[in-house]
């Protein structure tokens, strides 16, 4: 069979996504290649497709030891002959999947890159391996944004292996990750396959944080009903924040790495079984979150580079529907992340420059009123517009649905020189709120006492505002007119040398405004976007569907997107197939969903009350 007809049988789908199909040819080939695929892109298939050809084992290196279980269930929904071996393995799941590996019947086997690199895999792996995959390749990296020292030690695994392809694949990498990748891996003559990182169906907004606790509940409030991921930079702010959320009777947990293993495993367990809405948890705690209908991530904090940012917010909207990424911003998170990654160690001059890259690049991101997804695609070098998105730019960010304003030339200048010129007034004395109560004329007993309330910048600011005066100042830090210094035991506000210059004329700035987003209509996002024609009916239908996936999906113990996505229920709503051969036509029900799901479906369509059997009697081969 060809890829193609392997593609419609195993997955339901009737073509390949930008660059599948290339990255599939190059392993079937023998070739070493790339992928730079945006998340939603579709890298798995490319590793696990050509495991479906038969012409051998295919191994996938990957960190998630959390998402293992849960990638094997999903590729044997597909058909295939899948297992995994990693550290959290029981022994029952682990004998078996030693015998599978024996006698020849394995066709897909994940491990964790130490359970690859301890080497009593060698002699069971080596006679069959067509195809190596390292997923998560940026962690290779010392310039991406999750390096792990043992994935520098995998070439030593893959040399093993001279006979079998190498592909490396990653949802983030910039150019200098990609060439270290490449370097790194010893990948040999590859192919290079760079997908397009814009996401088109998420909606990025960036603000600056005022009061975290209900700018968040706002976000969570706009999406009743739906999956979410709240990421915050402490422990404290996530218990805070998860705690916050039940008290206004939101369903969320916190995860964070100061809870006990169960309590993380019952967390993720219970949000990737959409049993749970919303999970709170650390931006520096992984997370294996694998659930494809997220309709919303929200950054209670700043997160530590547009490397990260694109990661975790890429969590939402898996399924390619629709869904929102808040970002909330404050220069104090920068400072944090900063002080956090030199706590412990001493960075050498080339990190610790990359890290004030790092966080320069996604300080700008966050405050320049300038379009998320262009800055995005930017950032990743490629070009942006992807394809023409009307006269009102992107259409999904908060600078192009007017949800954040940016100052004219004339008006952003005058702004920052009002500013800067607080800053220079004060000496460099103080901190950021002194200098706010400054620009907006608020006496008090030190600042009489200074006489800064006879300066000709007191008061300057009045009319803008508490919110947009801290914004701007975090605006100009960002860009380098500002500094917040920590010579002292409080950290003081300082005008830079690029910031006397704009003063004098040299330099340009950029500034914005945020404006409150209006509040949405409850429905959700994926439903909108299925489009006038879908009726009340057919969301009942869909809603119903849901359940009775959920219910599949507790029976036999897996995630529910595991027995198929929101977007193929959405399908069979608006369609509503009659028989197995129209469920057949439906993206994502390939034949082996059909044969074990497929009765169960069409009955609900039918409006017949369907049953829901144990696992096992949804029989691989069962016959309508």
């Amino acid at each position: 069979m060809t890829p193609e007809e392997i593609l419609k049988k195993r997955w339901g789908y009737g073509a390949f996504k930008p660059l599948q199909k290339e990255a599939i040819e190059a392993a079937l080939a023998g070739r070493d290649c790339l992928v730079v695929l945006p998340t939603g892109g579709g890298k798995s298939l490319c590793y696990q497709l050509p495991a479906a050809m038969g012409k051998g084992l295919v191994l996938v290196v990957s960190p998630l030891i959390a998402l293992m279980d849960d990638q094997v269930a999903a590729a044997r929904e597909a058909g295939l002959a899948a297992d995994a071996l990693h550290s959290n393995l029981k022994a029952g799941p682990k004998r078996e999947a030693y015998q599978n590996l024996s006698s020849g019947v394995t066709e897909l086997l994940y491990v964790s890159p130490e359970r690859l690199l301890s080497g009593d895999l060698y002699q069971l792996i080596a006679p069959r391996l067509i195809l190596a995959a390292v997923d998560e390749a940026h962690c290779v990296s010392h310039w991406g944004h999750e390096f792990r020292p043992e994935y520098r030690r995998l070439t030593e695994a893959l040399d093993l292996f001279p006979r079998a392809a190498r592909m490396a694949l990653t949802a983030t990498a910039t150019p200098v990750v990609q060439e270290d990748i490449r370097a790194q891996l010893a990948l040999r003559s590859p192919e290079i396959l760079i997908g397009h990182p814009d996401r088109p169906n998420l909606v990025y907004r960036a603000f600056p944080r005022r009061d975290q606790s209900r700018q968040v509940l706002e976000v969570v409030k706009r999406h009743p009903g739906e999956g979410g991921i709240v990421y915050a930079q402490t422990r404290k702010d996530v218990t805070r924040l998860a705690a916050n959320l039940k008290k206004e009777g939101v369903s969320c947990a916190p995860y964070h790495a100061g809870l006990n293993a169960e309590e993380r495993r019952q967390a993720q367990d219970d949000f990737v079984n959409e049993r749970l809405d919303v999970i709170v948890a650390t931006i520096a705690f992984g997370m294996g979150i694998d659930r494809s209908n997220v309709r919303y991530v929200v950054h209670a904090n700043t997160p530590r580079s547009v490397e990260h940012y694109q990661q975790e917010s890429g969590r939402a909207g898996r399924d390619g529907e629709p869904a929102d990424c808040t970002l909330l911003f404050s220069a104090a998170d920068l400072a944090m992340h900063r002080w956090m990654a030199k706590k412990d160690v001493t960075l050498s001059a080339e990190r610790e420059r990359a890290l004030e890259k790092q966080l320069r690049d996604i300080g700008r991101f966050a405050v320049a009123p300038v379009c998320r997804h262009g800055q995005l695609a930017e950032h990743f070098s490629a070009p942006y517009p992807v394809a023409p998105r009307g006269e009102g730019g992107c259409g999904a960010c908060d600078v192009c649905l007017g949800e954040t304003k940016g100052l004219s030339d004339a008006e952003a200048l005058l702004t920052a020189k009002k500013v800067l010129s607080a800053a220079w007034r004060a000496e460099g004395r103080y901190g950021t709120g002194y200098v706010v109560n400054l620009l907006l004329g608020r006496p008090n007993d030190r600042m009489t006492g200074n006489g800064h309330d006879k300066l000709q910048v007191f008061g300057l600011l009045k009319e803008a505002g508490e919110p947009a005066v801290r914004s701007w100042i975090d605006q100009l830090i960002v860009q380098d007119f500002l500094e917040v210094t920590e010579e002292s035991e409080y950290p003081l506000l300082r005008i830079t040398a690029a910031g006397r210059a704009l003063c004098q004329d040299k330099g340009a700035v950029r500034l914005g405004l945020p404006v409150p987003p209006k509040a949405g209509k409850k429905k959700s996002k994926a439903l909108k976007k299925a489009g006038a024609d879908f009726s009340a009916s057919d969301e009942a239908l869909f809603e119903r569907l849901r359940a009775i996936r959920r219910a599949l999906a507790d029976k036999a113990g897996i995630p529910p997107y595991v027995i198929c996505q929101d977007a193929t229920l959405l399908e069979i709503s608006s369609v509503k197939p009659r028989t197995p051969e129209a469920l057949l036509e439906i993206k994502g029900m390939g034949e082996k969903r059909v044969q074990k799901y497929g009765r169960i479906f069409l009955d609900a369509v039918a409006g017949r009350a369907p049953e829901i059997p144990a696992p096992s009697a949804v029989s691989d081969e069962a016959e309508f």
